[in-house]
């Protein structure tokens, strides 16, 4: 004989009750494979369902909804018990936590480490413009204990290809891939005393903004021409001088990890002053902080591939190449 089972819909919230729901009655074969559903009115509807056929289908409870107007809570309960494991939303909540308590550890450390730094900066700015006006070696040394001082609790650097930097003292011109705002002080660990492109606004910044300008750093108006030109003059001059300079070719960091389009300014300035072009790709920074989320700072280790240079007098020869030389090293990660 068939066993019958009698069930109310449950609702959590009672404005969600329709009217004129009346109970289920679910009964099973003797056999235990037929179910039949019967709601208890007037104007009963039935369904009948084999069991080995519909209950293997994949989306079963949903198609009992809309054939039965069965009521949501029950539909949306059942996929819920069926999927994830209890705990996952938390660890999820905790990674996010401990990325945003790690960040602002990191702006902690990196603001102490400059208060101190930069005040030495500072003391022995006159002195480097006396006698080191353009490359100030000095200051870069400081800018180098100062990024390795930061990144050292936070994350690992790997280098590869040390060989490949030209000696200290032959300007060049450095190109790289950008992903993230460690960029900075990645690159400011290997040392050399290249002059970075920076935007304009970034000078405004307290203690780190004023470091780049000891530093030397070429300001630069992304949309203005004039401003554009005037960066590109300052670059020769101060490779003329014997000092080197650092591009971003692709303008901006990438949000998803692939290597943008290569503008060719810096190209530009390596052809026209006969210097060298050092390809650097640089791996990791954009996992540990994604471009737009400067806020927190993931677990990682970072890896700088340091490539042969490139030699020519042809600004989209040396574009080409460049680009495909950073994107080679990515595409192997």
């Amino acid at each position: 004989m068939a066993s019958i089972v009698s069930l109310t819909p449950h609702f959590s919230n009672p404005l969600h009750h329709p009217k004129n729901l009346s109970p289920l009655s679910i009964s099973l074969s003797p056999q235990g494979s037929l179910l039949r559903i019967t709601r208890n009115h007037t104007n009963a509807s039935r369904l009948s369902i084999r069991l080995r056929d519909e209950f293997c289908r994949p989306h079963y409870s949903y198609k009992l909804y809309v054939q039965n107007k069965f009521p949501r809570d029950i539909v949306v309960r059942s996929e819920l018990a069926a999927t994830g494991a209890a705990g996952d939303g938390y660890a999820l909540s905790e990674l996010k936590i401990g990325s945003q308590v790690r960040g602002v550890c990191f702006y902690t450390v990196t603001a102490i480490n400059a208060l101190f730094l930069f005040v030495l900066m500072l003391v022995g700015h006159p002195l480097v413009l006396l006698f080191d006006r353009h490359r100030r070696k000095f200051h870069h040394f400081v800018a180098k204990v100062w990024a390795a001082l930061t990144v050292a609790p936070f994350f690992n650097i790997k280098v590869e290809g040390l060989e490949n930097l030209p000696p200290p003292d032959t300007p060049a011109v450095y190109v790289s891939n950008h992903q993230s705002f460690l960029d900075i002080y990645t690159l400011l660990t290997l040392g050399r005393t290249f002059k970075f492109i920076s935007k304009t606004g970034i000078f405004l910044y307290p203690v780190i903004g004023w470091a780049m300008f000891l530093l030397g750093a070429i300001p630069l108006k992304r949309m203005d021409k004039r401003s554009q030109l005037d960066c590109l003059k300052r670059c020769m001059d101060l490779i003329k001088k014997g000092a080197s300079v650092f591009f971003f070719p692709e303008g901006t960091r990438s949000k998803d990890g692939k290597l943008g389009i290569f503008k060719k300014g810096a190209f530009s300035v390596a052809a026209k002053m006969n210097a060298p072009v050092v390809p650097i790709t640089l791996i990791g920074t954009g996992q540990i902080m994604p471009a737009g989320k400067e806020g927190i700072v993931n677990f990682g280790s970072v890896k700088v591939v340091i490539h042969k240079p490139i030699d020519g007098n042809d600004a989209n020869m040396l574009c080409n190449e460049a680009s495909k030389t950073i994107a080679s090293a990515l595409i192997q990660t």
